[in-house]
């Protein structure tokens, strides 16, 4: 009774239940494609696909230069902007993700010489840079009016989609390999997309262009796109170098294992995701506001990744009974990985009290550090230790962001203290 009676109240509880639920059920949907895409592919046809999903992970927040980050945060402080902000962030959707389709075929050539067919990277392009980016736009738009049960609901319908793709991939085309795959991947994007379009117009409003508005914010944008793209670097640069320094075998073995990892933080992510407008809200206040509000959150989310962790750890020799024996290093990488789930606990919502606070520059250049700081460690421990040292490389990273940020939050809250108090002492 008592829970129910909190529910009524608590709106930041009531949306992340719903993120919960909707990013449970497509996550769920995902292990079903996990379980099914892995095995149709082998190792080495998986690790190829991955190699190229994952170069398209570093370019995609590039895709819409933070326009759907801008859209949360104005939005959830005035809702009566929506309909420029979603006209705006369609457009640019466009418009940068046609040109970062152009850019990944030219870097695929630098990164991925010889081993990846470039219709495979064309085709990817087109789903994750373009499609996939307006998809997460109409997400956002919803996020912003704190209607995160229609963020659930797509998010569950995008995870659909997918399972679907796989079975007629598995029923049809099994022996085709990753470019069959890729096809049926690109036409689930699509229909999704055009779906989230569609109810977004209808729930929130047809969009109206602004684009007076982009160039005061395209800065601040900018700081939004750069940082994405170098959380997607630590998190995912490490796949594709895996397929260009090690093999497709190791390259496949790893994805499999932070794939895993991913599952294990979405309780976590759905909080972070729920929590997130507040964070713009509180961060007005400045970054005292938003860190403490930060901090009412950190506790609980730490115990549940402690306990994941030690699941993860545990828990990681019942993989290869899932994926197939030729999955069975995954156990090892799996364990080495294990603690990532507190690391990113420890990080993302410190990281989001800079971001509500108006420091987004801040957080970017630390996470831009993290993520050169990744590169070089991959380059290094790569090529000599094969996913080991992918794994050790992430471990190093996502500590290092944690210690940086937790610095830095600290540093600036004691800093804005002291303004403060020499304000008070000395009025004008």
């Amino acid at each position: 009774m008592a829970f129910w009676k909190r529910l009524k109240r608590s709106n930041l509880l009531k949306n992340t239940i719903w993120m919960f639920m909707g990013q449970g059920m497509r996550q769920l949907l995902r292990a079903l494609y996990f379980l099914i895409i892995p095995r149709a592919l082998g190792v080495e046809q998986y690790g190829l696909f991955v190699g190229v999903t994952s170069l398209a992970a570093v370019l995609a927040p590039f895709a819409t230069l933070g326009i759907g980050a801008l859209l949360v945060k104005n939005v959830s402080r005035n809702k009566s902007v929506f309909s420029e902000y979603w006209g705006n962030s369609l457009v640019l959707s466009v418009a940068s993700g046609s040109a970062l389709i152009l850019l990944m075929m030219g870097v695929a050539r630098i990164f991925l010489p010889g081993k990846v067919p470039w219709t495979l990277v064309f085709v990817v392009a087109i789903s994750d840079l373009l499609f996939t980016k307006i998809l997460d736009v109409g997400t956002q738009a919803f996020q912003a009016f704190d209607m995160l049960g229609k963020t659930a609901k797509l998010n569950v319908i995008a995870g659909l989609s997918r399972v679907v793709g796989a079975l007629v991939f598995v029923t049809f085309f099994r022996r085709s390999g990753a470019m069959a795959w890729a096809w049926i991947y690109l036409l689930a994007s699509v229909l999704t997309t055009v779906l989230a379009m569609w109810w977004v117009n209808r729930s929130l409003g047809r969009p109206v262009l602004a684009l007076w508005r982009i160039k005061p914010e395209l800065l601040e944008g900018c700081y939004f796109s750069v940082s994405m793209s170098s959380q997607s670097i630590y998190n995912d640069i490490d796949k594709t170098m895996m397929v260009q320094l090690s093999t497709l075998d190791g390259a496949g073995i790893y994805a499999a294992a932070y794939r895993l990892i991913d599952v294990a933080f979405l309780p976590v992510r759905s909080l972070l995701w729920a929590a997130y407008p507040s964070f713009f809200r509180h961060g007005q206040g400045g970054v005292a506001a938003s860190a403490k509000y930060a901090r009412r959150l950190i506790p609980r989310a730490a115990l549940y990744s402690l306990l994941a962790c030690v699941v993860l750890f545990v828990g990681a020799p019942i993989v290869p009974h899932l994926l197939g024996a030729e999955y069975a290093r995954t156990t090892t990488a799996l364990r080495w990985l294990s603690p990532l789930p507190l690391l990113k606990t420890l990080h993302y919502f410190v990281a989001d009290s800079l971001t509500g606070a108006g420091l987004q520059g801040l957080r970017t250049s630390l996470q831009v550090g993290v993520a050169v700081f990744n590169i070089l460690l991959n380059l290094w421990l790569i090529p000599a230790y094969s996913w080991r040292g992918a794994a050790w490389s992430s471990l190093a990273s996502d500590g290092m962001l944690a210690a940086s940020l937790w610095m830095a939050v600290l540093v600036l809250g004691r800093q804005e203290g002291a303004r403060q108090l020499a304000a008070s002492e000395n009025p004008a």
